[in-house]
């Protein structure tokens, strides 16, 4: 069977139902399907959701654990995964998928494929993240000879792809069980990129990658700390620590060439500049500083403080005129 596991932390009713509903209208999938759902201490709770989404073709496991964040539920997940599952795949409860993504992951594993991803629609978008982001040239990728069109075999180093510019959407992913299903996602790294970090150990361990160029999920509205965190929110200076984080420590889990060395540094040198300004734009409008972070950034990366002359300078340089 396939098991779907999604992690479950939303504020408003109805964000469920429709993931749930798109893993029900999936079509000409030649096996059963099992989806745990793990309520990660949801203000609104995921039992009630379940039962107004009224009955479902395939089982639904509820588990309930405290919070923990995405990742954390996520492994829970993965440590309820029946016997005689083949391949398991994630959803995101505020995403839904298109009818035939199971199909088209099914077809492309059952080729002996290791793991799956497909282009998607990000929020509020209607071009594919491959094209926005063009971060993939299909037509380096080798077109697979299968039933079904737009698949193709991963050409050339993922762990590299992911360093420089992920394009792997969490919603899209299915992968074989057999082979990596003792994997879990590092909740250490909560926000600081556990997702990248658990493909970048299944590309790491030699997975067989292929991928859809067809978009095969819609990502919607609902809790997203990534989304909700832009330049002046207040979770803006916790995301750019969480960045950060992510790009010191895949240096130190990985081998990493010293090409994607000096890219990470390179990105680190483009955060911590970030940090400073942002440090900067709050004391500038009497915003509070959050004492917590800045004692835990310090720790992380001393060198982002010592970029507040740089940031304050760059920025009285670009400062309006009148």
């Amino acid at each position: 069977m396939i098991a779907v596991v999604i992690p479950y932390y939303q504020r408003s009713a109805g964000v469920l139902r429709k993931a749930l509903a798109s893993i029900a209208s999936q079509r000409d999938c030649t096996m059963p399907i099992h989806v745990i759902v793990v309520d990660d201490a949801s203000p609104v709770p995921a039992g009630p959701e379940i039962e107004s989404a009224g009955p479902l073709p395939h089982a639904v496991q509820i588990v309930s654990q405290a919070n923990g964040g995405p990742g954390a539920a996520r492994n829970r997940g993965l440590d309820e995964v029946p016997q005689g599952t083949r391949y398991i795949a994630f959803l995101d409860s505020d995403d839904e998928w298109m009818p035939d993504h199971l199909a088209r992951a099914v077809c492309t594993l059952e080729a002996g494929y290791d793991f799956y991803f497909a282009d998607h629609y990000q929020l509020d978008q209607s071009t594919g993240a491959f094209a926005r982001g063009g971060k993939i040239q299909i037509g380096e990728h080798p077109a697979l000879p299968l039933a079904q069109p737009g698949l193709h075999a991963y050409q050339g180093d993922m762990v590299d792809q992911i360093i420089r510019g992920n394009l792997i959407g969490t919603s899209t992913v299915v992968f074989r069980r057999d082979r990596f299903g003792g994997k879990r996602f590092k909740v250490e790294f909560t926000n600081a990129g556990e997702d990248y970090l658990f493909w970048l150990d299944l590309a790491h361990n030699g997975a067989r990658i292929a991928f859809s160029a067809q978009c095969e999920a819609r990502y919607g509205h609902g809790v997203n700390v990534y989304a909700g965190s832009g330049w002046e929110t207040d979770q803006h200076l916790l995301r750019v620590h969480n960045e950060l984080r992510y790009r010191k420590v895949t240096g130190q889990l990985y081998s990493v060439t010293k090409a994607q060395q000096d890219h990470l540094r390179a990105s680190v040198r483009e955060l911590r500049l970030a940090f400073a300004r942002d440090l900067l734009h709050r004391v500038a409008h009497r915003k509070a500083l959050p004492a917590k972070l800045l004692a835990a950034h310090f720790k992380l990366d001393p060198m982002s403080f010592f970029n507040l002359p740089l940031a304050a300078a760059k920025l009285l340089l670009h400062r309006p005129q009148g």
